[in-house]
């Protein structure tokens, strides 16, 4: 299970669904995450939410213990507004997880479009897992 930037630092920063999630795949499931993830995550648990320095890297090396896929070399040919947003999908899609689950809107807009990955929402991951 490949989690996006957005939903790592939502399980970090708050508590409800996505920190949920991170615990049932830390406890049942492949974390994987990606160089190009961990890079912005770090800067938006630092600049954007102030959290201290150690506690930040507290959260890499977790995140860190688990498969970490390095940068990739190129992104997918999709088209996406931001192209950070490219980059992850490539790390997603180089690291062969099953399942994306990000809250990007424009990640999810694509998911019809990527044959080789189920990209959801937190949600969806949610009512996946149960399924299972």
């Amino acid at each position: 299970m490949f989690l996006d930037t957005n939903v790592l630092v939502s399980a970090f920063a708050t508590r409800g669904l996505c920190a949920d999630l991170l615990r049932e795949v830390l406890v049942k499931h492949e974390l994987v995450t990606g160089e190009v993830v961990l890079r912005e995550l770090q800067q938006v648990l630092i600049e954007k939410l102030g959290l201290p320095g150690q506690a930040v890297s507290d959260i890499i090396g977790l995140l860190r213990r688990h498969k970490v896929v390095p940068s990739p070399e190129k992104t997918p040919p999709v088209s996406l507004r931001d192209p950070d947003d490219l980059w992850v999908l490539a790390s997603a899609l180089a690291s062969a997880a099953d399942v994306l689950v990000t809250g990007d809107r424009d990640l999810l807009a694509v998911r019809d479009k990527v044959s080789d990955l189920v990209i959801t929402d937190p949600r969806g991951f949610w009512t996946l897992l149960r399924k299972t």
